[in-house]
């Protein structure tokens, strides 16, 4: 199989098991479920699918070196996000955690045509539930790993953050250190420390974005409030889901859902907010390899930047009080 993708290129993927998965009914569906959740939908952002991102993840492990068995995992990372992607997390109030899938992924793939595709080629599907044994796919932040540089990448070329440059800086940049994901050179960690956090205030962590979010997930508890949905109608596609809760007859689903729109409109207003409502605020903090100290992260070099991300995190964090401003108004 000769894979193109946007981020590295084209690559021969000629593991069977590799290919297998590829075309698993679990990892197809992840073609119609969006990285960026409603804002890809109603074409505010690019709609960049998790199957691009789990595929882009799978290649970066194997760009770094990765064993098969780290392939797998990166492949099947994001396999239990459901239509919406994050916005599932707004929907049982886990803004700052985000970690939804993470919550329900052994439960999700067991039922998946995945345990019995694995077995074909003598794998146990349990082993690679658990991200954080592989090192190289997943890091606490805010360290580097393949799972957080893919998404970022991927969207910082859609954003026009970053160029095709300097995407390729940052490959011929990165190394692996005792197993883990590191930079070789300062200037490139900087690069995506200062990048990543413009990401952040782009899209990840967008006033505007977050409103909508937060108004999709009052219409999806509507749905479920109400009986229309249950929670395993968010194993579907988005565009599957989103068609459904139009048709609807709920005159309270409707009407959050008529907010759901590229025209409407967030103001931040302390006195009389439609709600309050607080996000995840990605970052990182690039480890470096210098040539005599062993690595470093980027802050412990970089006085500025650490401040810098301080102050990010000190302005950002906590309750954000919004005004839905309807497209009429």
């Amino acid at each position: 199989m000769q894979f193109h993708d946007n981020v590295y290129g084209s690559t021969e993927i000629t593991e069977p098991v590799l290919k297998s998965l590829m075309e698993s009914t679990a990892v197809t569906r992840l073609h119609g479920v969006l990285q960026h959740g409603i804002t890809g939908l109603i074409g505010i952002t690019t709609p960049i699918t998790r199957f691009e991102h789990s595929v882009g993840a799978m290649l970066l492990v194997r760009r770094l070196g990765g064993d098969l068995n780290e392939q797998i995992a990166a492949l099947l990372h994001d396999v239990s996000h459901t239509a919406f992607s994050h916005v599932i997390d707004y929907v049982f109030d886990g803004h700052d955690s985000q970690s939804y899938h993470d919550e329900v992924k052994a439960q999700y793939v067991s039922q998946t045509d995945l345990p019995r595709l694995l077995a074909r080629y003598g794998y146990d599907w349990r082993g690679f539930v658990d991200e954080e044994l592989f090192a190289l796919l997943e890091q606490p932040a805010p360290h580097l790993c393949a799972d957080r540089l893919d998404y970022f990448l991927r969207d910082s070329l859609e954003l026009d953050l970053a160029t095709r440059a300097d995407v390729d800086d940052v490959l011929r940049h990165l190394i692996v250190h005792d197993g883990r994901i590191v930079t070789d050179d300062v200037s490139t960690a900087r690069w995506l420390a200062y990048t990543y956090i413009a990401a952040d205030k782009a899209s990840w962590a967008n006033f505007r974005e977050v409103g909508l979010y937060e108004l999709t997930a009052r219409a999806i508890r509507r749905a479920l409030e109400i009986g229309y949905i249950t929670d395993k109608d968010f194993w579907q596609t988005d565009r599957m889901l989103w068609t459904f809760l139009h048709a609807s007859p709920d005159a309270v689903l409707r009407k959050y859902l008529e907010l759901v729109s590229a025209q409407t409109k967030f103001a931040w207003d302390n006195n009389s907010p439609t709600f309050m409502v607080s996000t995840k605020l990605r970052t990182i903090d690039p480890d470096v390899k210098l040539d005599d100290d062993g690595v470093v992260p980027l802050s412990a070099i970089d006085k500025q930047f650490a401040r810098y991300r301080l102050a990010y995190h000190s302005r950002r964090e906590g309750l954000w009080p919004m005004r839905v401003i309807p497209p009429q108004a």
